[in-house]
C-alpha cells in the first residue's frame, strides 16, 4: 500500500460491474472499475463476420432452427480465440458443424466455398478439412474494436486525479488472459506503471465474488454509477421556472417535474451511507404520498423531464387519519425520505413521521 494507487480492471466474458470505483486500495477497502469489456465483444465481432459471408439473415436462421450446432460452433471458435497471439503468423483454422454446411446448402442453394469465394471478405477461406481458414490480420481485427475500448476506458481511468502517480496495473478476469490483450495494455501503458496479471487470473472475479458474498463489508466505498434522486412540487418562481412546469393547486403556484438529487453521478459513496430528504404532502389532508425514483447519467439534471433521465422505481405511503385534537389541521404533515447507498442495491424508503409508518423499496444496481 505504500506504493500508491492501484486500479483493479475487471475483464470477464460478460462482466459488467454496477460501480466504478478509482480509488486507491486501502486496508479500509478494495476498488475496482470495470464496463463492458470482456470477450464477449469478441464473440460478437466473430458473428458480424459470419454474417458478411453468409447472410445476416441465415445466421440468425441457423442459430434460431439450430441452437446446438451454433454452440458448437461457438466453441470451436473460442479455442482459436483463446489460441491468438498478436505476432502469429500461421492461420487459425476453425471447425464448421455439419449441420452448418447442410443447412447453407439447403437454403442458399449453394455450398460454403462458394460463399466464401463470392465474399467480399478477403482473410478468411475455405480450407479442404472443411474448416474455416482465418489468418492473422481477420482474427486480430476481431479483437481491435474491444481491445480498443479496453484501453480507452483504462486512458480516461488513469486520467482521474484520484489514481495520479499509479505503479501497478493489475489486470483480472477470463478475458485478461488473452495474449492479444495482454500485449495491448503492455505497449499502451507499460512506460507509466507496472501491468500485473496474477496468477489464476480468470478465477480473480469468482473468488472476489465468494469473498463479497461471504462479507459485504470488504467493499467500503463504492462510486455511483448515476445520478439518483425524485421528482417533487417546488415553489413556482417567476423567472427561474419555465411556464409549462406551472401548477396552481389550492391558489399556490407550483413547479412540477422537479429532479431532486441524492446523489450524483461518480460520487464516492460509503457503505451504508444514507442521505435524507423531508418533505410535506401538496395538499392539506391528502391520504397518499406517491414517491417516483429517477435516475440520470449526468450530472447537470434539473427536471425528470430532461433528455436521458427514466423512472427507476415507486414507492407508495398511506397517510392515515389522525384524530389528535391538540394537532390543527391545517398543519402539514411531514413524509422523510431516504436513499442508502454502498450495496450494490440503492435501498429506498419513506416514512410518516406522524405515525412512523415506513415503505421500503429496494433498486437492483445490476439491472438498473
Amino acid at each position: 500500500h505504500s506504493q500508491g494507487p492501484v486500479p483493479l480492471l475487471p475483464l470477464g466474458t460478460a462482466l459488467r460491474p454496477p460501480w466504478l470505483c478509482p480509488h486507491p486500495i486501502t486496508p479500509q477497502g478494495l476498488c475496482i472499475a470495470g464496463g463492458p469489456y470482456g470477450a464477449v465483444g469478441v464473440d460478437l465481432a466473430f458473428e458480424t463476420l459470419l454474417g458478411q459471408i453468409f447472410g445476416e439473415d441465415f445466421i440468425a436462421t441457423f442459430k434460431a432452427k439450430r441452437p446446438a450446432a451454433w454452440v458448437d460452433l461457438t466453441i470451436a471458435f473460442e479455442a482459436r480465440k483463446r489460441a491468438a497471439a498478436p505476432f502469429r503468423a500461421n492461420p487459425l483454422n476453425i471447425s464448421l458443424p455439419f449441420s452448418f454446411i447442410d443447412f447453407y446448402r439447403r437454403h442458399r442453394g449453394q455450398n460454403v466455398e462458394t460463399a466464401l469465394k463470392r465474399s467480399s471478405v478477403n482473410f478468411v477461406k475455405w480450407s479442404s478439412q472443411g474448416m474455416l481458414r482465418m489468418s492473422s490480420e481477420a482474427m486480430n481485427d476481431l479483437f481491435q474494436p474491444t481491445v480498443s475500448q479496453i484501453i480507452r476506458h483504462i486512458d480516461e481511468l488513469l486520467e482521474k486525479p484520484d489514481v495520479k502517480g499509479i505503479k501497478f496495473l493489475f489486470l483480472v478476469g477470463g478475458f485478461a488472459e488473452s495474449a492479444m490483450l495482454q500485449h495491448a495494455v503492455q505497449s499502451a501503458f507499460g512506460s507509466l506503471c507496472r501491468v500485473i496479471i496474477p496468477q489464476d487470473v480468470g478465477l480473480t472475479i469468482l473468488k472476489g465474488a465468494v469473498l463479497f458474498g461471504l462479507d459485504p463489508t470488504i467493499v467500503r466505498v463504492r462510486r455511483s454509477p448515476l445520478t439518483y434522486g425524485v421528482g417533487v412540487l417546488n415553489k413556482f418562481v417567476e423567472g427561474k421556472h419555465p411556464q409549462e412546469k406551472l401548477l396552481v393547486k389550492e391558489g399556490k403556484n407550483w413547479c412540477t417535474d422537479i429532479f431532486e438529487k441524492f446523489v450524483s453521478v461518480d460520487q464516492s459513496v460509503a457503505l451504508g451511507e444514507v442521505v435524507q430528504r423531508s418533505y410535506c404532502p401538496a395538499r392539506v389532508g391528502q391520504r397518499k404520498i406517491i414517491i417516483n425514483i429517477y435516475c440520470c447519467a449526468t450530472d447537470d439534471v434539473v427536471y425528470i423531464t430532461d433528455p436521458g433521465v427514466r423512472k427507476c422505481g415507486t414507492i407508495s405511503l398511506e397517510l392515515e387519519e389522525l384524530d389528535e385534537p391538540h394537532c390543527p389541521k391545517s398543519r402539514r404533515r411531514e413524509i422523510r425520505a431516504s436513499m442508502q447507498f454502498g450495496d450494490t442495491e440503492l435501498k429506498v424508503a419513506a416514512m410518516d413521521v406522524r405515525t412512523s409508518k415506513t415503505v421500503r423499496a429496494a433498486i437492483d444496481f445490476l439491472s438498473n
